[in-house]
């Protein structure tokens, strides 16, 4: 009994870290793999007629990234419009029918519209003690916990991610009474600053 509770606790570490290894790389991954695209295929994109570089004896820099940047505006003011919107509706539900994207896919849009949307970014910052009584961290309130965890505790209870420093895209997951929290009346810009900057600023 207990090698195969040590094997499914050995199984069930290595699969939590390859889905949380999953998690991070996905969005890094894909903004790389985009990036590097458009580097390479921006020469033909931009015409010859029109590319400065034919003309001088040096290549401009940042051409690429520009053009990159382009696209992804273009892209964002795509999803914006009525024609847009349905078809990115269309390809989101196809994502959700695929059975490990559709975990990941979901959790990283919940994560992203969480800390985007407008109404949100006033009242998202939060001060808590952790990781002991006394000692304070900021952390960022993603949503109130409903369902089975607050059932069990009997508490209203909040999720926040307390990010790690200078790295805010690492950090810990916790479900904080939400009684013990306080509200700053930041946005998550002025809070994330404060975070990569490893506190050598102050919240204002």
């Amino acid at each position: 009994m207990k090698k195969e509770n040590i094997k499914k606790s050995i199984f069930s570490k290595l699969r939590n870290n390859f889905i949380a290894g999953v998690v991070v790389l996905i969005p890094i991954g894909i903004t790389l793999y985009l990036t590097l695209f458009f580097i390479r295929i921006s020469g033909k994109i931009v015409p010859k007629e029109i590319n400065p570089n034919n003309y001088l004896p040096f290549n401009i820099p940042g051409l690429e990234i520009l053009v990159a940047l382009i696209f992804i505006t273009l892209i964002g003011w795509l999803s914006l419009s009525f024609l847009g919107k349905k078809f990115f509706e269309i390809f989101n539900n196809i994502l959700k029918k695929i059975p490990i994207l559709r975990t990941i896919y979901s959790a990283i849009g919940q994560m992203t519209e969480s800390f985007t949307k407008s109404e949100n970014k006033q009242k998202s910052v939060v001060l808590l003690e952790y990781p002991r009584k006394g000692t304070w961290a900021v952390g960022f309130a993603t949503r109130k916990n409903e369902g089975l965890i607050k059932d069990k505790v009997k508490e209203d209870l909040v999720n926040v991610f307390v990010p790690t420093t200078p790295n805010p895209t690492s950090g810990f997951l916790l479900m904080v009474a939400e009684k013990d929290l306080i509200y700053l009346d930041v946005t998550f810009e002025q809070a994330s600053k404060f975070i990569v900057s490893a506190g050598t600023t102050n919240i204002n």
